[in-house]
């Protein structure tokens, strides 16, 4: 049962070493409370009303965090084919979660950002999915509480993600975003 946290992590091992038991035990752990990160993500969602997938949310999660962007670094940063990325924002923009506008400096180029609209649900939801952990954490014992706040910034941080202050402020208004 332990495979695919073997190859997980011997992949992240540097050439020569071998993961360790507590290794694949932090591994195993992680892939859990994965597992139920994303029930709550998807019960946030699903309690919207709005028919969004979840990866449609998480680009409206990635605009909100780190802004306007072009369209191909939208692609990137979901880690999507680039046809997959303008299906996915053609749906939004119908939605009316997302605009787009032309580039100033290539016309060619996309510039996607998050409507008023997109904010409000990346808002509910993440108000939705805060009051469910909020839950979870009651009940789990307080000493535990500092250890785990440390350890999940560290790995958020190693996995890419912007720290939620840095991004809460938003990305008000559009004018803003016609002007890249």
């Amino acid at each position: 049962m332990h495979e695919p946290a073997t190859a997980l992590a011997a992949s992240a091992e540097p050439p020569g070493t071998q993961p360790g038991p507590s290794d694949l035990e932090l591994v195993d752990a992680f892939v859990a409370a994965s597992r139920a990160l994303v029930a709550v993500a998807a019960r946030s969602l699903a309690g919207m009303g709005e028919d969004i997938t979840l990866p449609q949310y998480r680009a409206l999660v990635v605009l909100a965090s780190r802004g306007p962007q072009r369209a191909a670094d939208l692609a990137a940063s979901l880690a999507v084919t680039p046809s997959t990325a303008s299906r996915m924002i053609e749906r939004l923009v119908r939605k009316q979660l997302v605009g787009r506008n032309r580039t100033r400096d290539d016309r060619r180029s996309l510039r996607v950002y998050l409507t008023p609209a997109g904010r409000e649900i990346v808002s509910a939801v993440t108000d939705r999915r805060r009051a469910e952990i909020t839950r979870i954490l009651a009940e789990m014992p307080g000493d535990g509480r500092a250890p785990l706040t440390t350890a999940l910034r560290a790995f958020a941080t190693a996995a890419g993600e912007v720290p939620e202050q840095d991004w809460a402020l938003g990305w008000e208004g559009t004018a803003a975003h016609s002007e890249s």
